[in-house]
């Protein structure tokens, strides 16, 4: 650490307290769109990777970097969009796919359909829409409670 200035591991640490805007059971980094954390002379480059090009809550979520870490004293700071390679759900931490779970969104699968029901744990599932609350959401309910719950797709 350089006198002064915090490391890199602990800024990692307060990022783990930032919620992602659309689902904030889980962290950025449980989200896995921070990519990057360096010390550019006395500048803080955080390296962002937006879940797809297009996401509505990309410049939420820059804000929420921004003022998480200018509370912390972090006075010159840079964001780094960074789109290639773009995200995937294989990005996403297991304690992220754990929480999401625990919140009752359906965590990603590579067999593009969720395991079971997250308020249930039933395994008969149906699909009502491809859609869900957000553009990354399906819409699933469970046979057996007849609840609705969203599924986080597979990208």
């Amino acid at each position: 650490m350089v006198e002064g200035r915090p490391s890199t591991s602990v800024v990692w640490k307060w990022l783990a307290d930032v919620p992602d805007p659309e689902i904030p059971a889980i962290s950025l980094l449980d989200l896995g769109v921070i990519r990057d954390i360096q010390w550019r002379a006395d500048t803080l480059e955080v390296t962002v990777t937006p879940t797809y090009s297009g996401c509505p809550a990309t410049s939420l979520i820059n804000f929420q970097i921004e003022a998480a870490l200018s509370a912390r004293g972090i006075q010159k700071l840079t964001l780094k969009r960074q789109i290639a390679p773009p995200w995937t759900t294989d990005w996403m931490s297991d304690a992220g796919c754990k929480k999401l779970e625990a919140y009752g969104i359906a965590p990603p699968r590579s067999t593009g359909s969720p395991k079971q029901c997250p308020r249930c744990k039933s395994n008969s599932l149906e699909e009502i829409s491809e859609f869900g609350s957000t553009p990354c959401k399906a819409q699933w309910r469970c046979k057996d409670c007849l609840e609705p719950f969203d599924y986080f797709k597979c990208i």
